[in-house]
């Protein structure tokens, strides 16, 4: 008898965390967070400065 191994997808080299087991229910999930994201107005200047600071006050917190 031969097991069968597992190998990563390609969602998975490309840091995409498998939300669910099934291949096709897995892409569906995020072929939907893709469609999401394609439909988000960009950031204006001034949120991008703002998301920017509020991750290097979480970095900063963490190293404390």
């Amino acid at each position: 008898m031969t097991a069968t191994a597992k190998t990563a997808s390609a969602e998975g080299s490309l840091g995409r965390p498998v939300r669910h087991p099934d291949p096709e229910r897995n892409a569906a999930y995020w072929a939907r967070i893709d469609a999401n994201v394609a439909a988000a107005p960009e950031l204006t200047p001034a949120q991008r400065v703002r998301l920017r600071g509020i991750f290097q006050q979480a970095d900063r917190s963490e190293a404390a």
